[in-house]
């Protein structure tokens, strides 16, 4: 009879189908809570990065400006080159009148994608 306990006993070590089943179905569903909050996060670190980009290059053309006058306009070469800029941009464009742009279809660039019909 004792030898029927013991049997018993080792019987009961461990957990059931069910138990590891449920167990995985809550590792998913965190695992799907954490992915879409690490994405949030990107995006606004994406969003930030773009602004600071923008601004950079706003306050590197009005010291371009406050330099050189109004009577050319600045390139992102002749920021570079007169030290108002490390590197071009590669997200956002100088244009006429010092206005900044994003790049088409770069990283910054809010404007909806068209698709051809």
């Amino acid at each position: 009879m004792d030898n029927h306990i013991e049997v018993t006993e080792k019987q009961d070590k461990g957990f059931t189908l069910v138990e590891l089943l449920i167990v995985i179905v809550i590792l998913g569903i965190l695992a799907t809570v954490t992915v879409f909050a690490v994405r949030g996060i990107t995006d606004q670190g994406q969003q930030s990065a773009c602004a600071a980009d923008q601004k950079t290059l706003e306050v590197a053309v009005e010291s371009w400006y406050a330099q050189h006058g109004t009577s050319t306009d600045p390139t992102e070469a002749g920021l570079v080159t007169d030290g108002f800029l490390r590197s071009e941009s590669s997200t956002y464009n100088v244009g006429a009148g010092g206005t900044v742009t994003p790049v088409t279809g770069g990283d910054c660039d809010t404007t909806p994608a068209t698709t051809a019909p």
